[in-house]
């Protein structure tokens, strides 16, 4: 047991001992004061409440009334942030405050009522080693602290005030009670790792410096007139704040690289800077270079040997370098759109208001009240005015307008009442009344960011994997360079000559336009596609679609349209056919299949035209199943006769399935099954009744969606559970090649996989119902996500590589046709990168190619290839 009065003893040691640290402190300078002391009692409570809590045990000695323990309780409670419950029977008091609550105050109220509390060992014990984790916490806290400090020190002015403003917009609308992620908290980091420069230091600031500096270096450089006695020097000191501060990104860059190991991309640019400012400055001192009587006329194209004679001078070099590479960053910076960020353009922000319309239940009076648009709850209805952002998913209960749907890949369209809209949509000219359904991160807007943050991520590791190919080029760079040093100095005995078409050599090498040749033209194609409504997942998936040569399209929800209708209802002789049909509806009543509602919607108009009394207007079915191949069974109640002629009602075993070939139904039923649409087979007492045929509609755009995929040479197949004959007409219908008939949905997997393993590249087509099918596909493109997807955020569980929002099928030969142009742009932009750097490194080592000259044609194969990839819109409608 410990002994309480040790325990306080050792408290009030501590206590002492933190009061002579601070004393101590104070004497310095530093004010160690809590902050809670500057704070009212109320607000240094509520400060202290966010430390923790813990429990606290206590055995009571005194307490001998019962009626008392209600008056006890509730002194404690007036205490901050403590909750009690005392138990009478055992004398024990349960107390839950927070850690720093002193537990001699609560000592002191139960003393006012004459009764000892005490400790329980178990609570001492625990309150000892919360001392040990307290401390160890603080510590870690302090540490986290000046860690952030000094970071916060390290970055730019505009960095910290960015993040100032962004850190009290985030504590406004943590305030507010706005916390679904709108505001997010700045994060320094670069785009790939340590081998990009880093874009938050190559600032408009940084290239003014470098333009003002570098511009009076280059007019005295290459203008003679200019020159004046001691000019050279002048240029070292202009020179100096471009090398330095201009180039520090790119020395920045090098010396991460370097420290992990890898080459920056800018590594030869930077080494070149260096070498072009120094070796001037070793020029000027120790050779007549330096002499204030030195004049020098410089070639700007080619390199002239003559001119290398008596001595070279490079800062014109140096500056031009920083000054073209600062500037071409921030231009290739300024060109990329980024969809995140537009899709965040999108999201509403925290202080925006939305109209509630709120009906009274007692006066049916109706009141619009404005309130922030984070506490709509789902079922709230709420106005939308003319020309305003709809904040939330949900459906149109009054009005029509014209809504535009763009920002999320849906185009614009009409909506009327029962229509559905989504938050980030434009609403049109007219007021709109909508009822909430998902609101925040469940809107399909939240969605779709979700979506192109993780294919944004799947794309960075490719960047990464495309960046480290591209950087070896650099080592290969520097080994050229030296190699191109030594023979030109061995061969023309003239080191200035040698060292400048090894700046040259340094500043053509574009390491950058390798990187970039495949990264930011599968970036733009697939934001493009995603801006048109269509989703890949990552850039895996584009080449992918470049080589398949076989589709597969699920009949239901790729080719067919939703709604079904009953086209004919056959009866086995001796069969009533509105019995076959009521008993169809009854079996398949809680569904919500297109099949069922339509076996429904025939079944009431028949009811209602039926003057058959005999047949019961409401069919009672109980202990429905449905099997792994759709079928439904269940025991219905109808009227049969008995074996004396009697007609009464009972319960059979009904069964309504769909046959898989010829061979499953016989007779007249065979016939009706194969020469309509979509047979269904209603059997009881383990007979077949009778054959209801359904008809549905193809889309629209199927029949041209087909054609266009097989003008692109890639073979059709469609998967149907109808029998062949079914099947066959329908394929012909749209157009497919081959059918795949009477497949089982507990099949359809195996199905497409037995495909795959005949050797074929598949893509399967279909909506959320094949989700099995899209695993074992080499590429699965899920139709009508919108439409077919329980929820927005069933968006990420899905199987599917490609994601089409909407139901209409002309995408997908669009899709087809832009990830070939896609992987030919970038194969394209990948010889060119090559090409170029292999003939710009043989024109430097010739000796054709001026230093400053070779950044320019550097800089230039990098934004041309990124234009290349960013204007190129692969995946355009047109």
């Amino acid at each position: 047991m410990i002994d309480p009065k040790e325990f306080h003893a050792t408290e009030s040691k501590v206590r002492e001992a933190i009061e002579t640290a601070k004393n101590a402190a104070r004497r310095v300078g530093i004010d160690a004061t809590p902050k809670s002391k500057f704070l009212d009692p109320d607000e240094a409570a509520t400060e202290a409440m966010h430390i923790g809590r813990t429990s606290f045990a206590f055995e009571l000695k005194g307490l001998e009334n019962a009626a008392a323990v209600g008056e006890i309780e509730e002194a404690l409670s007036a205490l901050n942030g403590v909750s009690v419950r005392i138990v009478y029977s055992s004398s024990m008091a349960w107390i839950t405050a927070s850690r720093s609550t002193d537990i001699t105050m609560i000592e002191e109220v139960f003393s006012r009522f004459g009764i000892t509390a005490t400790l329980s060992d178990s609570s001492l014990r625990r309150r000892l080693a919360w001392s040990d984790v307290e401390e160890g916490r603080y510590n870690r806290s302090h540490q986290r602290h000046r860690r952030r400090r000094r970071r916060e020190l390290s970055m730019p002015s505009a960095l910290r005030r960015q993040a100032a403003e962004e850190s009290k917009a985030l504590e406004l609308a943590r305030r507010e009670g706005f916390l679904d992620g709108t505001f997010r908290t700045l994060e320094h980091k670069d785009p790939t790792d340590v081998l990009f420069t880093a874009r938050t230091l190559i600032t408009p600031l940084r290239l003014i410096v470098t333009v003002l500096f570098t511009i009076p270096v280059i007019a005295i450089s290459y203008i003679p007139s200019l020159q004046f006695d001691y000019w050279q020097w002048v240029l070292a000191a202009l020179a100096f704040p471009v090398v330095t501060y201009g180039a520090y990104p790119f020395h920045r860059a090098t010396i991460g690289g370097f420290r992990r190991g890898m080459s920056a991309l800018d590594s030869a640019s930077s080494l070149a800077i260096m070498v072009a400012y120094f070796y001037s400055l070793a020029v000027m001192v120790y050779t007549e270079a330096g002499d204030p009587q030195y004049r020098v006329t410089s070639e700007l194209v080619a390199i002239d040997p003559m001119a290398f004679e008596s001595g070279a001078l490079f800062f014109d070099v140096a500056c031009a370098m920083t000054l073209f590479l600062l500037g071409g960053r921030l231009l290739s910076r300024k060109t990329r759109k980024n969809l995140v960020d537009e899709l965040a353009d999108c999201k509403p922000l925290p202080q925006s208001m939305a109209t509630r319309v709120v009906k009274s239940r007692k006066t049916g009076e109706v009141t619009e009240k404005n309130i922030h648009v984070h506490k709509l709850n789902v079922g709230d209805d709420i106005v939308v005015p003319p020309y305003g952002l709809i904040p939330v998913d949900g459906q149109v209960v009054g009005g029509s307008s014209h809504v535009d749907g763009r920002a999320l890949g849906i185009g614009e369209h009409e909506v009327k009442v029962n229509s559905k809209v989504y938050a980030g949509c434009m609403n049109g000219a007219n007021t709109l009344k909508i009822r909430v359904l998902s609101t925040g991160h469940r809107t399909w807007l939240a969605a779709l960011s979700r979506w192109v943050d993780k294919s944004s991520l799947n794309q960075n590791h490719s960047d990464a994997l495309a960046t480290k190919s591209a950087s070896v080029l650099v080592p290969i760079a520097l080994a050229i360079a030296m190699l191109d040093f030594t023979l030109w100095a061995l061969i023309t005995n003239n080191i200035n000559q040698a060292i400048a078409t090894s700046l040259a050599v340094l500043g053509c090498v574009a390491p950058v336009a390798l990187a970039v040749s495949s990264s930011v033209a599968m970036r733009q194609g697939i934001e493009m596609a995603a801006r048109h409504g269509v989703l890949i997942r990552d850039a895996d998936t584009v080449r992918t679609l470049d080589f398949v040569d076989t589709i597969i399209f699920n009949r239901v929800g790729a080719l067919s349209v939703g709604e079904m209708t009953v086209e004919s209802v056959t009866a086995d002789r001796g069969e009533n056919p509105d019995l076959v049909l009521r008993v169809a509806s009854a079996l398949t009543l809680e569904s919500d299949h297109p099949v069922s509602r339509a076996l429904k919607r025939a079944a009431r108009e028949s009811r209602d035209a039926s003057t058959d009394d005999t047949i019961p207007r409401l069919i009672d079915v109980s202990n429905v199943e449905i099997d792994e191949n759709g079928s439904f069974t269940g025991l219905v109640e109808i009227p049969l006769r008995d074996s004396d002629g009697r007609v009464e009602l009972r319960n059979v075993e009904a069964k309504l399935w769909r046959p898989r070939n010829l061979s499953d139904v016989q007779g007249r039923l065979a016939a009706a099954a194969v020469s309509g649409g979509t047979p269904l087979v209603v059997r009881w007492k383990g007979k077949d009744r009778g054959v209801i045929t359904l008809h549905d509609d193809a889309k629209d755009d199927a029949t041209r969606a087909v054609a266009d995929v097989e003008q692109l040479g890639i073979e059709t197949m469609m998967l149907s559970r109808d029998t062949y004959p079914v099947a066959r007409r329908y394929g012909d219908m749209v157009g497919v090649s081959h059918v795949l008939a009477g497949i089982q949905p507990g099949h359809k997997a195996q199905t497409v996989r037995s495909v795959h393993n005949h050797g074929a590249v598949v893509a399967m087509v279909g909506d959320d119902s094949v989700r099995e099918c899209f695993r074992v596909a080499n590429v699965g493109i899920l139709v009508d996500a919108m439409g077919s997807l329980p929820s927005a955020s069933a968006l990420e569980n899905t199987q599917a590589d490609v994601v089409l929002l909407t139901s209409n099928t002309e995408p997908i030969p669009w899709l087809f046709k832009g990830a070939r142009r896609l992987n030919k742009l970038i194969s394209s932009n990948l010889f060119l990168a090559w090409g170029y750097n292999l003939v710009a490194i043989l024109a430097a080592c010739a000796g054709v190619l001026h230093p400053m000259f070779a950044t320019i044609l550097m800089l230039g194969s990098s934004l041309v290839i990124e234009s290349r990839s960013s204007l190129a819109r692969t995946f355009s409608s047109s």
